[in-house]
């Protein structure tokens, strides 16, 4: 599987996990502001409760205390003996006033020991002791003001609903204790109102004493009730006496409630007011549910969308992979198919060449050859070695595995010189015109390498042209590759380099194979198939590309695109060499070889150019020598490609070594010096002329005579 492909499945595992994810942390924020946000609520909706009863017991209260103080007037001056002689008025009087307050059970004027001298209910008061009665003795101990008793049963011969007393002092005139003016106060009254405020679920109020007795409750119980001193509501009244609110678990009826309590002013009472824990968390679960109905749908479609979506890439990409697969599978059909062309091609090319050169050393052997014919052996053997090593090269220009020689020059320039080298090539039937602009278009590649290619595709093109026609040769700065070349981009664009016949044409069905070794539509003995494998394999080593358009019929065009290069270049002159030949140069040369022919080979090569040579097989040895006594060497000539150490490594230890030793490196192939090159020291390909090497060493030798020369004086 592809990376972007793997890429796009794991995407859709992240999209599928997030979509579940996502909802769920969002129901849980949501969930949690729910939460905050009918706490907030409930706890609104409790004050609002509150302030309801707050105002109604406040005004049940002063209106019972009214209705006290206008007994108290009534009564005020008489004695218990004149309050029993006018019994019958002062009856009618408190039933009237008791008639006239719903909260109100009745009302009752009792003596100093306890005993009713008149009431609201009855006609004449029966005689009962009252003395014990919580209203009666707090009174009897002082002059507290208005009391609130707790919640008392009637007691025979009286009956009726419990009430609760609320009752003031009877004073002598002189201040002495007279007895007590009492009311008695239903309690349902106030549960009955608590009912009808009271209707949503879980609701809670409560008209509670200081001391924690309650007089009235809502849900209604059947017992008497008391919130402890020592209990959370009393600590919380004891720690905020006026108001606060709280969450606890009532003694009186076992249940959770979030609750709020305020006093009374001017009465040891409190009101309260609350709502059930759990009838607030259902209405927070109702309204979660409300967001499940539509979230769980939603969620589940969107998991299911993505689930689908992940199925269908997953068999794209199965499908993907097994065309993959096949088309594998078809290249390397075609990678055996071209290997099998490849190897037919260098061991039919390769033979062609040994045969010549076997004859010319078996004619070379005979005692009785002139010397005009061994000269003519001698020169078709070079010839033919020439043409081996030429083969060889397109070979590895095709594989992309040549030690290019990379340097800044002027395609124009080239192109100009090249243009004129051509001409007597092609012939004189074929018209040659060069498209080369005035500006410098300047590319980093090996020179060499790309006059060949320019060659190679001038010389297709004229096999094309069947050596008539006209042949146009063009170089243009272009700022990006065509739509249809697959190219790395370049900074500063690419010099595109055109070769255009009029030729017969390609076929659309052959533009796969041209470029393939020994692949050639030209009749047997007239082409290697090469040449466009080399343009190829140079284009891709030099980071460039090569581009093919034709017309059946009507010709041709090759172009060849290679990154340009800007700034300021020193440009070497095109198709120059590097030297002339050169005689020995009496130089100690220090070779290291693991092929023994070659060795010897090069050992008598430069002893017959005027050179000492010492010949090891490998680094090591090499390394020794050097240790025993580096200043008996001019210099090292050295092969890349040996077992253990190479040529490149020798060479970087040497330099590491600061000895002063110029280094020559030999190699007819290196997978090293194709991808990394040779490091800046000299190179020189196999196989290689006795002119090639003095040239080469004699370079390297004046170089180090010129550093001994410009180093300063100790």
């Amino acid at each position: 599987m592809q990376p972007a492909q793997r890429n796009s499945l794991r995407l859709l595992q992240w999209m599928m996990a997030a979509s579940l994810a996502l909802p769920l942390a969002l129901f849980g924020f949501a969930s949690a502001m729910s939460r905050i946000s009918n706490s907030e609520a409930a706890d609104q909706e409790i004050q609002r409760t509150l302030d309801v009863t707050h105002e109604h017991a406040l005004k049940v209260f002063e209106t019972i205390d009214r209705s006290l103080s206008e007994v108290t007037e009534v009564v005020r001056g008489m004695s218990d003996a004149e309050i029993v002689a006018h019994e019958k008025n002062l009856h009618d009087r408190l039933r009237q006033v008791a008639e006239a307050l719903p909260q109100v059970k009745s009302l009752w004027v009792f003596d100093a020991n306890g005993r009713a001298l008149v009431n609201s209910l009855v006609e004449p008061a029966p005689d009962v002791d009252f003395s014990d009665r919580d209203y009666f003795r707090i009174h009897a101990q002082g002059n507290i003001g208005t009391f609130i008793g707790e919640v008392l049963t009637p007691r025979l011969p009286y009956q009726g609903a419990r009430f609760f007393s609320v009752g003031r002092r009877r004073n002598n005139e002189d201040g002495s204790f007279a007895g007590v003016i009492q009311a008695s106060v239903l309690p349902e009254y106030f549960e009955n109102f608590y009912a009808r405020i009271g209707r949503e679920p879980g609701s809670f109020l409560a008209l509670i004493r200081t001391d924690g007795a309650v007089l009235a409750h809502f849900p209604v119980v059947d017992h008497q009730a008391r919130f402890e001193p020592s209990g959370p509501l009393g600590q919380q009244m004891a720690a905020n006496p006026l108001a606060g609110t709280m969450t606890i678990r009532s003694p009186v009826d076992g249940i959770e409630r979030r609750m709020r309590y305020e006093r009374l002013p001017e009465y040891p009472l409190y009101v309260s007011a609350g709502l059930e824990t759990s009838a607030i968390r259902a209405r927070w679960i109702t309204t979660m549910a409300q967001h499940l109905i539509f979230g769980i749908p939603a969620t589940a479609l969107l998991f299911g969308l993505l689930a689908l979506a992940y199925q269908r890439t997953e068999r794209l990409e199965e499908e993907a992979n097994r065309r993959i697969e096949a088309e594998d599978a078809l290249r390397h059909g075609q990678r055996l198919e071209a290997l099998g062309q490849l190897t037919g091609g260098v061991a039919h090319d390769f033979n062609n060449l040994l045969t010549v050169i076997r004859a010319s050393v078996d004619m070379l052997r005979r005692p009785d050859l002139p010397e005009p014919r061994r000269q003519r052996y001698i020169d078709a053997i070079s010839n033919t070695v020439n043409r081996a090593a030429k083969l060889t090269n397109q070979l590895l220009a095709f594989a992309r595995r040549q030690a290019l020689k990379p340097e800044v020059f002027d395609a124009c320039q080239n192109v100009r010189t090249l243009c004129e080298m051509i001409a007597p090539l092609i012939g004189s039937r074929i018209e040659i015109a060069a498209q080369v602009p005035d500006e410098i278009c300047l590319v980093n590649a090996d020179a060499g390498q790309f006059e060949t290619a320019v060659i190679n595709m001038a010389v297709n093109a004229r096999d094309a042209m069947d050596g008539v026609g006209r042949l146009t040769i063009a170089v243009r700065p272009v700022s990006s590759l065509p739509a249809n070349v697959a190219g790395a981009p370049s900074a500063h664009g690419h010099v595109a380099v055109t070769v255009t016949d009029t030729g017969v044409g390609i076929p659309q069905e052959l533009f796969g194979r041209i470029f393939e070794p020994f692949y050639t539509t030209k009749e047997v003995g007239q082409g290697t198939g090469l040449g466009l494998s080399q343009v190829f394999g140079f284009a891709k080593q030099s980071g460039g590309e090569v581009d093919v358009t034709s017309e059946v019929g009507k010709g041709t065009t090759f172009t060849l695109y290679l990154p340009r290069v800007v700034g300021d270049h020193d440009t070497p002159s095109p198709l120059a060499d590097d030297a002339l030949p050169v005689d020995g140069t009496n130089a100690s040369v220090l070779i290291v070889e693991d092929n023994a022919e070659v060795g010897k080979f090069a050992a008598d090569t430069l002893t017959q150019l005027g050179c000492t040579c010492v010949l090891v097989e490998n680094a090591t040895h090499a390394l020794e020598e050097l240790a025993i006594d580096s200043g008996r060497f001019d210099l090292v000539f050295t092969d890349v490609v040996m077992p253990g150490m190479s040529g490149i490594e020798l060479a970087e230890e040497i330099r590491r070594q600061r000895l002063d030793l110029p280094i020559v490196l030999a190699s007819g192939y290196s997978q090293v010096l194709s991808q990394q090159g040779s490091g800046g020291f000299e190179l020189l390909q196999k196989p290689y002329s006795a002119e090639q090497l003095s040239r080469v060493l004699h370079k390297a030798a004046r170089s180090r005579r010129l550093r001994r020369d410009q180093a300063p004086a100790e």
